[in-house]
């Protein structure tokens, strides 16, 4: 897949006249419908005036090729981290809604769980003994205090969720900062529950969230891997397209002409 077409396709060419006229004529070509500048994204040639012009070291820094796949796995991250996010408020808010009024369900509960002990019976479920119905009545116990306080942990939890996900849309640095110290402290308690039982959910989510860490820290160049942000902001560059044609002719202008034939006789 060519990341740069798909991104100009959805998104528009970026087009820029640098004030160097060497470098000027490396993006720029004559048509008989008027000047074509080179996009500094998908390396298409566009009809039209230029995006913007000025110096070159002023030229915009657009992401091409592997940095838009990078964008588009973080941003894929940075919506499940959103789904996740506000699963958690939603469960936060249920938590608390029911602190207030566990007396009445409770009361209900116990009311309608007889109902279903015939239907039970036919499928071979045991009420009395089923685990769904002892953590159900074990939750009744809770006092509402501790229920307060547990929907103030999932409200917290859902609040940090949801700025990993802004962060990580947005493609910023400290969003990835972020990211990474955030799900660094949730390895030991999801390490904890699939020690306590092993399910596919638990080991995916595992997965997922290593997975996330090294893939960031390794690309962004976090925390001085590969030589931090420095090397980052500098490969950025070097990809840029202005770069490359920029070097291409510092290249020409150093390589030797060649010798001319000396003339015959």
């Amino acid at each position: 897949m060519d990341w740069s077409l798909l991104t100009c396709a959805r998104k528009g060419h970026i087009t820029y006249a640098p004030d160097e006229e060497a470098l000027r004529e490396r993006l720029v070509v004559p048509s008989p419908i008027g000047a074509a500048w080179r996009c500094l994204r998908c390396g298409t040639y566009v009809h039209g005036e230029p995006n913007g012009a000025g110096p070159a070291d002023r030229a915009p820094l657009v992401k091409r090729g592997r940095e838009l796949r990078d964008a588009f796995i973080m941003r894929f991250f940075a919506v499940e981290r959103g789904i996740r996010g506000l699963i958690v408020l939603v469960a936060a808010y249920g938590v608390w809604r029911f602190a207030g009024s566990r007396g009445s369900i409770e009361r209900i509960f116990e009311k309608e769980v007889p109902l279903l002990r015939p239907l039970a019976e036919q499928l071979g479920w045991d009420l009395d003994h089923s685990k769904v119905i002892t953590s159900i009545r074990h939750v009744f116990d809770l006092d509402a205090r501790t229920l307060r306080w547990l929907a103030v942990g999932l409200i917290v939890y859902g609040a940090i969720e949801l700025i990993e996900a802004v962060g990580l849309w947005l493609l910023q640095r400290w969003g990835e900062y972020f990211a990474v110290v955030a799900t660094c402290f949730g390895l030991p308690i999801e390490i904890y529950e699939l020690v306590e039982k092993v399910t596919v959910l638990r080991i995916g989510a595992l997965v997922l969230n290593i997975g996330l860490i090294v893939y960031i820290v390794v690309t962004k160049r976090l925390f001085g891997v590969r030589g931090g942000r420095a090397a980052h902001e500098a490969h950025l560059r070097s990809e840029s397209l202005i770069e490359v044609e920029l070097a291409t002719h510092e290249s020409d202008l150093r390589r030797p002409a060649a010798a001319e034939p000396e003339p015959a006789g």
